[in-house]
């Protein structure tokens, strides 16, 4: 009997070698074969050993006595005289392993030498696997449970992340509603207001030209009244806008004057709110004849139709100019998807007030030869055109430039300022600047438009979004430009 334990200590001796290269190789390895790492592995292992052992695994003394003395290294290390763990699970040779009656499984341990506790662990696992063909089905078992947990952990993270995101995306959507209904409050409010005033005007003119023209009946009578009252406030809002713009044409006039002579930093114009005009008076009711009362309104305003463009006059010598290629147009139905991506960049998102015109400067690049612009708006139209302004910038920097009346109607006054014999001939010595795309009115609240233009030269692209018309509402617009080589 001395001699067979002699024997089985001795094939254990063998077991100590290369145990730096084994230690190295457990993470990696045991993770790409396994599924698991080398400690969880190690679990699996002596578990399915206490499960499975004298039942679906039959061992031999001597593997058993292998087995043992990996765990104990993996446990407590290099063998120690004043470490005697008591009799565990791990018990395959009964009251034979005390020390004192046969000691081989302790010095079976003491045999691995300094083998570190990973190495240990390696070595139980892969001795397990060569001696019973049952471990790696039940490992593998194991790692498919594993996968399925962490793939119902992801799961119920995408959709608390979707959950997320669709009660922020609820939460933007009422709350522009709510400030839409605001807006819409506001404006009713303001309408209500001058409507009021005006009725209170005209109320007696009024209900005497109703009572000659249907004398005995009170509800042709109250019909007419309303749509006197309906024209009335037509033709004085129709009025109110031709006085903002010649008021924002006399500005301008003005800070082209100052700039001219000392060129000091523009003032910005007055708001459209505090140009508000009072409401026109009425003949009195004795100078009336039998036609209704009218206010006469000379007014060139198209509420729905399309910015009215211009036909500027080209300085001497633009002529020289080369001929400028079509733009291409066209628009694309990712409208949401386009404006989320541009929220964060703030520069890509401005807001356009009511009365005013944003022009956004766009030198050409030297390396480029195609501009490339793509716009949206939240729930309203924009006016929108494109202009190539020949001149040489200093810098590749796009810049925006906020102004309350288009250029169109400035380039307008000043040509009535020249034909002007009083005032005399002004020099015009801004840069030559040719028109690509006239301003009209798009439905970029429902539609990306999109666009590009073939590079003429060098010069200066000017993207002229124009809002003038509108007298309440302001617009956000999100706004996209980049060349091509």
């Amino acid at each position: 009997m001395a001699d067979a334990e002699q024997s089985l200590v001795n094939g254990v001796t063998n077991l100590s070698v290369n145990d730096n290269d084994k230690g190295k190789e457990g993470g990696d390895e045991f993770a790409k074969g396994w599924g698991f790492s080398l400690p969880e592995l190690y679990k699996l292992a002596v578990r399915f050993f206490k499960e499975k052992d004298g039942k679906a695994l039959k061992l031999t003394y001597k593997d058993k006595l292998r087995l043992v003395a990996y765990t104990k290294q993996a446990t407590y290390g290099k063998y120690r005289n004043d470490v005697s763990p008591e009799v565990g699970f791990l018990d395959v040779v009964g009251n034979d392993r005390s020390l004192s009656t046969n000691p081989s499984e302790w010095q079976a341990w003491q045999a691995l030498g300094d083998m570190s506790q990973t190495t240990a662990m390696a070595e139980f696992v892969k001795q397990l696997d060569s001696l019973c063909p049952l471990f790696r089905p039940f490992t593998e078992a194991h790692s498919a449970e594993k996968q399925e947990q962490q793939r119902k952990k992801q799961e119920e993270e995408d959709r608390l992340r979707r959950e997320a995101e669709e009660k922020e995306r609820r939460r933007r959507e009422e709350e522009a509603q709510k400030q839409l209904e605001l807006q819409k409050q506001k404006q009713l409010e303001q309408e209500m207001q001058i409507r009021a005033a005006l009725n209170q005007q005209t109320a007696v003119q009024f209900a005497q030209y109703a009572q000659q023209q249907y004398p005995n009946n009170k509800q042709q009578q109250d019909e007419l009244i309303r749509q006197l009252q309906e024209q009335h406030y037509q033709q004085y809002m129709q009025q109110v806008y031709q006085q903002q713009l010649l008021h924002q044409q006399q500005q301008y006039q003005q800070m082209h004057q100052q700039a001219s002579n000392t060129a000091p930093a523009p003032t910005q114009p007055t708001p459209a709110s505090q140009q508000m005009a009072p409401p026109p008076t009425q003949q009195p009711a004795s100078q009336q004849s039998e036609a209704p009362p009218q206010t006469n309104v000379n007014s060139n305003v198209t509420p729905n139709g399309p910015v009215e463009g211009t036909t500027e006059k080209k300085p001497e010598g633009e002529d020289e100019m080369p001929p400028l290629a079509a733009a291409s147009m066209w628009t694309r139905k990712d409208i949401k998807e386009f404006k989320e991506s541009l929220q964060k960049d703030k520069d890509s998102v401005i807001k356009i007030g009511s009365g005013e015109t944003v022009t956004v400067r766009v030198p050409t690049h030297e390396d480029g030869t195609c501009l490339f612009w793509e716009f949206a708006t939240d729930y309203y139209d924009i006016g929108f055109g494109v202009y190539f302004e020949w001149t040489v910038s200093p810098s590749t920097t796009v810049s925006v430039t906020v102004s309350e009346s288009s250029d169109e109607e400035e380039f307008d006054e000043e040509q009535d300022t020249k034909n002007d014999v009083e005032q005399g001939a002004k020099k015009d010595d801004r840069p030559p600047t040719d028109e690509i795309i006239p301003v009209y009115r798009r439905d970029c609240h429902e539609e990306v438009y999109c666009g590009s233009h073939a590079y003429p030269g060098q010069g200066v692209y000017l993207l002229k979004f124009d809002n003038s018309y509108s007298l309440w509402r302001s617009k956000t617009l999100y706004y996209r430009v980049y060349y091509s080589r």
